[in-house]
């Protein structure tokens, strides 16, 4: 069973919900070590200093901002805990907003709130209302020591909250080079023949049909490598470089494929990995869950 990483209420008005915190996202990287290639040693990072070339112990090391070319302001952990945010343990939503209002750009991580115990009926009556009223809750709440904007939102029936970025904290777009201008407006003959090509490969999401081919790739790799298998690695295939095309021709081919059904092929063959690929990625997940924190084992590999 998952564990809470925090615990505390959602408050709006004189309305307070006890809630829950827990990970609603769970990454898959597949995470390497660094070894020493002679004899299969972790490496070991210090923390040396630049000017005497000494290790430093962590109480010796102080936090500095640099404020020009090798020059900094030191901080210490005294000045900065005074100001920190006070950790008041409630998720306090200022406003509620159109959920078509916030561009996706601004979110980060998301979580799950669970009701805590004796809180199931006002949780319940919370996530009705935000879904019928279409809205989502702008909140802020302190998590390990920093205080976070987030989005509360009814994710069915369950309630999310989504970490998100401050409005200075998003690149804008005039910092950018390159964008179109009104000289590169399109034909409106291109342009109905792009929204044809659109509207034949529209689908209803579905996030199961899309997976991480190369993640798979390299579970299988490490199951064949674990059972001693000798893997001769190879080059991999040139990419073609990008070319100028004919936008009408390329548009005209591209919904012809379409419409036979040919893009949408070569999408699923894409998306296939080998069958001896996929069965190798199944084991080595199912290992890797079964040894959490503990180093492949598997036969010794073979010499020769």
């Amino acid at each position: 069973m998952a564990r809470p990483i925090w615990s505390g209420s959602i408050s709006f008005g004189l309305v307070s919900v006890p809630v829950k915190l827990f990970s609603a996202t769970s990454p898959k990287e597949v995470r390497f070590h660094m070894l020493h290639d002679k004899d299969g040693g972790r490496i070991q990072q210090k923390r040396v200093c630049s000017i005497d070339g000494e290790e430093v112990s962590w109480e010796h090391i102080v936090k500095g901002f640099e404020i020009s070319k090798g020059r900094y302001v030191t901080v210490t952990r005294e000045e900065l805990e005074a100001f920190n945010p006070r950790a008041n343990k409630a998720i306090e939503i200022e406003d509620f907003v159109d959920l078509s209002q916030i561009d996706p750009i601004y979110y980060e991580s998301t979580y799950y709130l669970v009701p805590d115990r004796g809180a199931a009926k006002p949780y319940a009556l919370l996530v009705e209302a935000m879904n019928r009223t279409h809205r989502v809750g702008i909140a802020r709440f302190v998590l390990r020591t920093k205080q976070y904007l987030a989005a509360v939102r009814p994710l069915q029936n369950a309630l999310t909250i989504s970490t998100m970025l401050y409005h200075d904290e998003v690149v804008s777009q005039d910092e950018l080079e390159g964008l179109p201008d009104a000289h590169a407006k399109p034909g409106d003959r291109e342009l109905k023949m792009a929204e044809q090509l659109i509207d034949s490969l529209a689908a209803d999401f579905d996030a199961g049909k899309y997976r991480d081919d190369y993640r798979e790739q390299v579970l299988a790799l490490l199951e064949r490598k674990a059972e001693g298998e000798e893997i001769v690695a190879q080059e991999p295939a040139e990419e073609p470089r990008g070319k100028v095309v004919n936008l009408m021709d390329a548009l005209q081919k591209s919904l012809a494929a379409a419409k036979s059904g040919e893009l949408r092929e070569r999408g699923e063959i894409r998306r296939q990995p080998e069958p001896g690929h996929r069965t190798a990625a199944k084991t080595a997940r199912a290992r890797t869950q079964r040894r959490k924190g503990s180093r492949p084992g598997g036969r010794k590999r073979k010499s020769g």
